[in-house]
């Protein structure tokens, strides 16, 4: 695809390249990203899971991995980790520790000091090449995505821009986390999927990649995958390809969460590994089970997720558009129609599992860093319905707007932030309210892409100018 980019989209991801290098941090900000690199440091370096002695864990006084001045992380420490037989383990998922470890490996091959010896570097170079290339990754995986939907070149590089400038995928570049991480996985699988005859050996690969990242995103979105699979007549005859290819990323988590912390579920929803001196983990506030005493609470908590203070939508106010056109995109017929729902279920799915399980909106962080991922089936919807109805244009313009604005004002928050972003409520407030006006008004009238926008284009008919493939209209037959 590269070599097809237009001058726009060549711009756009250079400088997604110069954020991505120059946003990633010289240290760990948090918990969250400590106890991974402690755990890729060990791995690389030790050969061995255990972070007892991790720079990250056991923090030297004169080579502090972590934020200046920061007197609780210099004593402390990472508090992500569990206690088990007596030393101390990571609670990240272990396949991601893996491959970062051999990224470091390669690193220290070539020159690179250790951890300990070179912390600003060691922390910079893992964030870039992992979660900068995520980005990356994800940004290019969009303009597919636009492409194959068949969105006007402007309008696909509009949703790019926006999703890699105006959403919560730009402050999560700045650490090493999970869910920068499935987000491009996402992003790559669903581009696969809307191609006319998808790879299901890509696109096992690609669940199963997922799967291992996030315990809760991570599987629901292999069920969602495998149930539009079966449901797909054009996609059900390489069901087994795809069984095939997710399956080995599925045994090597099971084996590696054994391997260490003896249990096939998750190793830190164990309440025995987080009983250690100090832990600040309690039956509280530990993500698992169900969390909430009353219905009420997890209603309310629920919504909160969504609207409230650390709330996804309030992050990434691009994404209304395509929630208050819902019905719509749920009802109407389309070609990529089975694709959307689907990731509405996995977006619907994730939301509800974390609400059920949780009580902490994620912890210190900006809005709810579980939700990250779930920015790809937004966007779908969101490039669908631009296609199919241009009269949204306007309307996309003003919350993409208020968009960036918030994703400049959360990449300098930074992604681990007790305190909310600064004019938060003003940004959305205004967004939100300049929206509402423009979608009262009487819409401009914008030449359709069909008379009917949401009728299905025939056989062999173009769609913005696309030859409509063949594969098209068998997904769509299957699917009522």
């Amino acid at each position: 695809m590269l070599h097809r980019l237009s001058p726009g989209e060549r711009v756009l991801l250079l400088a997604v390249i110069c954020i991505a290098i120059f946003s990633a941090r010289p240290y760990a900000g948090g918990w969250n990203d400590g106890s991974r690199l402690a755990a890729v440091e060990s791995l690389a370096e030790h050969g061995s899971f255990i972070i007892d002695e991790s720079i990250f864990v056991r923090v030297p006084p004169d080579r502090s991995p972590y934020p200046p001045g920061n007197a609780s992380l210099a004593h402390d420490g990472t508090k992500d980790k569990l206690l088990i037989s007596g030393h101390f383990y990571s609670d990240k998922s272990p396949v991601p520790t893996v491959a970062m470890a051999a990224v470091a490996y390669g690193l220290h091959w070539l020159g690179l000091p250790a951890a300990a010896e070179w912390p600003d570097m060691f922390c910079r170079l893992m964030t870039i090449f992992t979660s900068g290339l995520a980005y990356l990754l994800a940004v290019i995986a969009v303009l597919r995505i636009g492409r194959r939907v068949g969105l006007s070149e402007g309008l696909t590089l509009g949703v790019a821009t926006v999703f890699a400038f105006g959403t919560t995928a730009m402050p999560y570049i700045q650490a090493v986390n999970n869910h920068i991480l499935l987000l491009a996985v996402a992003a790559m699988l669903f581009a696969e999927l809307l191609r006319p005859v998808p790879s299901m050996l890509v696109v096992g690969t690609l669940a199963g990649v997922g799967y291992s990242i996030d315990l809760a995103a991570g599987p629901m979105l292999l069920v969602c995958v495998v149930g539009l699979v079966l449901l797909t007549a054009v996609m059900r005859r390489g069901t087994g390809w795809l069984v095939l290819a997710a399956a080995p990323w599925l045994v090597l988590h099971h084996i590696l969460n054994y391997f260490i912390g003896g249990t096939f579920g998750p190793a830190n929803g164990v309440p025995e590994y987080l009983a250690w001196p100090g832990t600040p983990f309690n039956a509280s506030n530990i993500t698992g089970g169900w969390a909430h005493a009353t219905s009420w609470k997890f209603v309310s908590y629920a919504g909160d997720m969504l609207v409230g203070k650390k709330g996804f939508l309030g992050h990434n106010l691009v994404l209304v558009l395509p929630l208050a056109s819902l019905p719509l995109l749920v009802r109407t017929r389309y070609r990529e129609r089975p694709i959307v729902l689907m990731g509405l279920a996995w977006a619907f799915g994730t939301w509800l599992l974390y609400a059920a399980t949780s009580s902490n909106h994620s912890g210190a962080c900006i809005s709810i860093r579980w939700f990250v991922p779930l920015l790809v089936p937004g966007l779908l919807a969101l490039i669908v319905l631009l296609r199919e109805q241009p009269k949204r244009f306007r309307e996309f313009q003003v919350l993409a707007v208020g968009s960036v604005i918030m994703g400049i004002a959360m990449a300098l928050h930074g992604p681990w932030a007790l305190k909310m972003v600064p004019g938060y409520w003003g940004i959305v407030g205004v967004t939100l309210l300049a929206w509402i006006v423009f979608r009262s008004r009487k819409p401009v009238e914008v030449e359709a892409i069909s008379p009917d926008p949401f009728r299905l284009p025939a056989y062999g008919s173009k769609v913005a100018g696309i030859p409509v493939p063949g594969g098209w209209p068998a997904v769509v037959e299957a699917s009522e």
